[in-house]
């Protein structure tokens, strides 16, 4: 099976994340999105929202944390792989470490707080009690463009 083959899946899910990091940018919010997904179906969803509800915590990643522990009725995701557009921030990764999730599929590098590989790597620290398995640069140009487009409009408007 081909390179492409296997990474069908994650491309398909990688747009249902996308979608969300869209309805994110329609919302004025840093545009991050991102799915769980357990055994073909979606348990979590979540987009940034920290703009709407002034919670610096409300982060894509710890949103669809909750929304698929409700769901399944859980406190550990050890079935479950997340698709994020941008690869998680110290907090976000640190929250899918705690939560036991099994594996992390991300579209775009986030140079200066990534915390799957590039300036950290909290998800596979083998100090910490759990180890996540990563994926990087699914969908990378379209997640990395929906970012450069949400913080150049954001730069073109006027300062209050």
């Amino acid at each position: 099976m081909s390179l492409s083959a296997l990474l069908e899946p994650d491309r398909r899910w990688m747009k249902v994340a996308l979608q969300e990091a869209e309805r994110a940018f329609d919302q004025n919010e840093v545009p991050v999105g991102a799915v769980i997904v357990r055994k073909g179906q979606i348990v979590g969803r979540g987009r940034n929202m920290v703009e709407q509800l002034n919670d610096p915590t409300a982060h894509a990643e710890m949103i669809a944390i909750t929304a698929a522990c409700e769901t399944l009725g859980v406190k550990y995701l050890d079935h479950c792989t997340m698709y994020v557009t941008i690869e998680p921030c110290p907090m976000c990764a640190g929250a899918l470490v705690w939560s036991k999730l099994q594996r992390l599929v991300f579209g775009a590098y986030e140079e200066k707080a990534g915390s799957a590989g590039s300036m950290y790597n909290i998800t596979q620290d083998r100090r910490l009690n759990h180890v996540v398995d990563v994926v990087s640069g699914v969908e990378m140009e379209r997640a990395a463009g929906l970012m450069q487009d949400f913080f150049r409009q954001r730069r073109a408007l006027p300062k209050d």
